[in-house]
């Protein structure tokens, strides 16, 4: 295939109105809140592509790739596509055991989403809705809960080494399973009173690890929150 790079655009800039190549390559794109019409997504590449508020009611949308792709209840699909078994992450997904490692999903409404067993690691969930989710099983180290909802949220065994959760809202999440809480910062967290004397109670190497990206220790942040 001849590709003219005059006309040539970065996937991550394609907007609807402008493709003409077919399969689409729209791979990191922003189609927020777009009308997208009766585009034919026959085998497109809409990886991590931002389709929250979009509406793609009227295309095609067979073979189409949307692993990593953020939807909302917003989102407009064609009857009979499932966009919560697509990849795609957002409310309801099914995402158990999904590699998510590293991703952007700041800001994400997973709520009613199923994440146990997930990698999570290094994924920047900052203000993310996680309240009343499963993360049983899920790899959650070096990840960014920082201002995130996780009322009500099931860790289980989840691991959290490192993890940033400063000024989370923990209110009824529960940690009493967690795998570890090395390195791990809940300062500012919210609704942790009834959590934070058992996690005192953890050994000393989680306890007093170092975590030199909040420059703090798990004890002095669950400390903090008994000032």
């Amino acid at each position: 295939m001849i590709i003219n790079l005059k006309n040539w655009k970065a996937p991550e800039a394609i907007k609807p109105q402008d493709i003409v190549n077919f399969p689409v390559d729209a791979k990191g794109a922003n189609w927020r809140n777009k009308e997208i019409g009766e585009l034919d997504l026959r085998d497109a590449n809409l990886c991590r592509t931002d389709l929250r508020g979009a509406n793609l009611k009227y295309c095609q949308l067979d073979n189409v790739d949307m692993r990593l792709a953020k939807f909302d209840e917003k989102t407009q699909v064609p009857d009979g596509f499932n966009i919560q078994t697509s990849g795609a992450v957002g409310p309801g997904a099914k995402l158990n055991g999904a590699f998510l490692n590293n991703a952007d999903l700041r800001g994400i409404d997973l709520r009613k989403s199923l994440l146990m067993g997930a990698y999570l690691s290094g994924a920047d969930l900052s203000g993310a809705l996680l309240d009343e989710i499963s993360l049983a099983g899920a790899d959650l180290r070096y990840s960014i809960l920082r201002g995130a909802m996780c009322r009500g949220t099931r860790f289980g065994t989840s691991e959290l080494n490192m993890a940033d959760l400063r000024g989370a809202d923990l209110t009824d999440a529960n940690l009493d399973t967690l795998e570890s809480i090395k390195g791990t910062d809940f300062s500012m967290c919210k609704g942790m009173n009834s959590s934070i004397k058992q996690l005192l109670e953890r050994p000393a190497i989680e306890l007093d690890h170092w975590n030199p990206f909040t420059r703090n220790t798990a004890r002095k942040s669950l400390e903090s929150l008994l000032a």
